[in-house]
Order: structure tokens, then C-alpha cells, then sequence
């Protein structure tokens, strides 16, 4: 799998890319460059996803720890980049090789013409043999650096650089995507309490893994426990375990490996079984990839039993007399949760209807439309051909 690679994602985090102390780990950072260089003289299209903007800026700023306050956050941020950039493209440009800095907000996903823009420019860089150095643009973009309440609809699928990692990486049909962070990938239970716990090299099953965290975390919750068993993810990697969702999903194999790990890029290349490898699923669509991870989510419809059968098991159009409830707002042509009778998010589609005009639907039938809404779209709310699936289980 490795060796048929052609396009490849690689996202260094903050905790590999910085010493405790502050400052940038170096013999790290050019360990980094050096297996990343490797891998584009061998003919492999590389993207870099990287953090460490922020934490370059509290060092330049002489803080005396991370800013809690978002304005401050952004300020690091700003001044941490142009440092950040500017150690890769000295780094790299010794090693032949000329760098472009990409910086992205959750609106170069959610709106279409600008995420397929993005798509053409990435595909022209790594045509023209330049490595693009990804980041979130902490200075105007808040979805990495806000809390978000945990009872807002809002379902952020951008929260953090191990998210864009894999958003791009199902963006720009990547093969794989390689998260190194400060463990080294998934265990049996946490190492941190469980001295037996070990390392799986090989997990198929990634949906049953996080379904296990969150039942977990949620039954923490209900005991009003401060934090669930593995709440932060087994080893402390519950965010890149989300991340291999949506990598593999989009159809890119991905791999979680410790950055702190000897000239661990090129291990992993060399066939050395480092981290944990989570294969991919059957390649989903394009159009139906943005669907599903094209940005925060703010709205959601619910369907009853019979529209959820429908819908995964005859292939059909979610139709409004399936639709139970409408929750947040939406305008037409906008994407929105689909939830199951179980409260579950199953799938993401386009609404051929705002949300105002959803509510009235709902429950009618489709020959009712033209007495109920003024400018008739569609007979269903959502067609069968924006309609992407979640995480679908085997007996789905």
C-alpha cells in the first residue's frame, strides 16, 4: 500500500514540531524536511499539513504560556506563521526543492467553486513540483481556536489540523494520509493507565473503535466523571482517530505514527511497521466526498423509519413525508444532517428546500408541494444523488 502511494499527505503537530521548553525541536523539524524531501525526489506527490504557527508567535512574543484569549491566540498566530514559513522554505529550498504556503478557512471548503479553486491551485503546485505547506489561517479563521457548546447543532469537521489533514487529504484524492503525533498510534486500552496495553499495527474497523470511545465518554458523562476511560482517545489520539475516519472514508489509507520516533518518515517508507495503519474504504465520489466533509454543519432534518430504509436500503430520495423534525436554519442548496430515528447522524445531503419551507413540508406528500410552497424546487427535499452516507455498518 505504502509503495503504490503516488499522492501523499504528511500533518506534523505542534507536539512534534516544538520542544516542552518552547521553541522548535530542530533535530525533529529537520529529520521532517529531510523525510519529506525523500519522498518527492523518489516522484511522490507530497502536501504538508503542519502546526506550530501559534506556539513560534508566543516564543517571538515572549509570553510566558499559551493565550487562552482569542484575539491573543490570533496574534501569536500572525506573527508565528511568517517564522513558521519561513524555516521550511530555508530548510527545504537547501534540499532542491521550492515551497508554497496554503492557508485555509472552513469557507474554502463549504463554498464549492472556491474548494474546487483550491483543488486546481494544489494540483498545479504539485504539477509544477512545489511542495504546499497547508495551515488553518488562525488569523481570521476561530474554528480551531473557539470551543464550540456542546449543545449547538454545529457539527465542526474543521476544529483542528488533524481534521484539515484529512479534509485535504479526501479533497485531493490523496492515497495517504500520515498524522505524526507524540504517541505512537492505537492501543488495546490506554498505556497511560494499562501497562499491557499494545499496539495494534492494522485496524479495519475504525467506526466500531469510535463508537466504543463515545459510548464511553458518554456514559463519563452521565456519572458526572471529570473524564471517561480513553476520553481523550486510546494513548491521547481521539482526534486523529476522527481524522482517519474521514480520510478513509474519502478512500486514503492513513497512518498514526509518533513524530518523535527516529527519521520516522522514512521508516514508514522503508515497510517498517510503525503506528498504526487504518486501510481505506471504497473510494467515495467527488461530489459526494464534499457532501460529507465539506465544512461545519449548523442544521439537521429528522426522518422517520421508513425514510431511513428508503434511503439505504432502496436508494431513494429523502421525501418530505419521511421528514419528523427540522433543526437550525438552512437556505436552499445548503448541506445538512440527516438523523435517524435513533438521534443518530447517518448521512449529509443538499436540501432542495430552505428550512422554513422544510418545516411546512414535512410530513406532506409530494403532490401537496405546490399548495404549501410558492416556488416548487424539487418532490424531494433531498435528491438521491446529494445524499452522502456516515460511516455506514455492515449490515447497513
Amino acid at each position: 500500500m505504502l509503495g503504490d502511494s503516488k499522492r501523499i499527505v504528511v500533518k506534523l503537530g505542534t507536539a512534534v514540531l516544538m520542544r516542552e521548553e518552547g521553541g522548535v525541536a530542530l533535530s525533529r523539524f529537520y529529520s521532517f524536511v529531510e523525510g519529506i524531501a525523500a519522498l518527492i525526489q523518489d516522484g511522490k506527490e507530497v502536501l504538508l499539513v503542519t502546526s506550530g504557527a501559534i506556539g513560534l508567535g508566543v516564543k517571538r512574543l515572549n509570553l510566558d504560556k499559551r493565550p487562552k484569549e482569542l484575539p491573543l491566540k490570533q496574534a501569536c498566530a500572525a506573527v508565528g506563521q511568517g517564522l513558521l514559513m519561513a524555516m521550511y522554505a530555508d530548510a527545504f529550498e537547501k534540499l532542491g526543492i521550492t515551497t508554497a504556503q496554503v492557508l485555509l478557512t472552513e469557507d474554502d471548503f463549504a463554498n464549492r467553486k472556491r474548494y474546487l479553486n483550491l483543488r486546481s491551485t494544489i494540483a498545479e503546485l504539485l504539477q509544477l513540483k512545489v511542495l504546499p505547506i497547508v495551515n488553518e489561517n488562525d488569523t481570521v479563521s476561530t474554528a480551531e481556536l473557539e470551543l464550540i457548546a456542546p449543545a449547538s447543532q454545529k457539527k465542526v469537521n474543521f476544529g483542528d489540523n488533524d481534521k484539515l489533514s484529512a479534509l485535504v487529504a479526501s479533497k485531493i484524492d490523496a492515497d495517504l494520509l500520515v498524522i505524526l503525533t507524540d504517541v505512537e498510534g492505537l492501543y488495546t486500552s490506554d498505556p497511560r493507565t494499562d501497562s499491557d496495553a499494545k499496539l495494534l499495527s492494522v485496524v479495519s474497523d475504525l467506526d466500531a473503535v469510535l463508537a466504543e470511545q463515545n459510548k464511553a465518554t458518554e456514559q463519563a458523562s452521565n456519572a458526572k466523571e471529570s473524564k471517561a476511560p480513553h476520553s481523550t482517545g486510546r494513548g491521547g489520539i481521539k482526534t486523529k482517530l476522527e481524522a482517519a475516519q474521514v480520510a478513509t472514508q474519502a478512500g486514503c489509507a492513513c497512518i498514526i505514527a509518533s513524530g518523535k520516533q527516529q527519521s520516522v518518515i522514512t521508516r514508514i517508507f522503508e515497510g517498517e511497521e510503525l503506528g498504526t495503519l487504518f486501510p481505506p474504504k471504497k473510494t467515495m465520489a467527488g461530489k459526494l466526498r464534499w457532501i460529507a466533509f465539506a465544512t461545519s454543519i449548523t442544521a439537521s432534518v429528522h426522518i422517520n423509519e421508513g425514510a431511513r430504509d428508503a434511503l439505504v436500503k432502496r436508494k431513494a430520495s429523502l421525501l418530505a413525508a419521511g421528514v419528523t423534525d427540522v433543526e437550525g436554519t438552512f437556505k436552499r442548496g445548503d448541506v445538512v444532517s440527516i438523523i435517524d430515528p435513533a438521534g443518530k447522524e447517518f448521512a449529509r445531503g443538499i436540501v432542495n428546500y430552505s428550512s422554513d419551507e422544510t418545516r411546512m413540508l414535512s410530513g406532506k406528500q409530494s403532490h401537496e408541494i405546490d399548495q404549501i410552497v410558492a416556488n416548487r424546487n424539487y418532490d424531494a427535499i433531498i435528491t438521491r444523488d446529494n445524499i452522502a452516507f456516515l460511516g455506514m455498518s455492515k449490515n447497513d
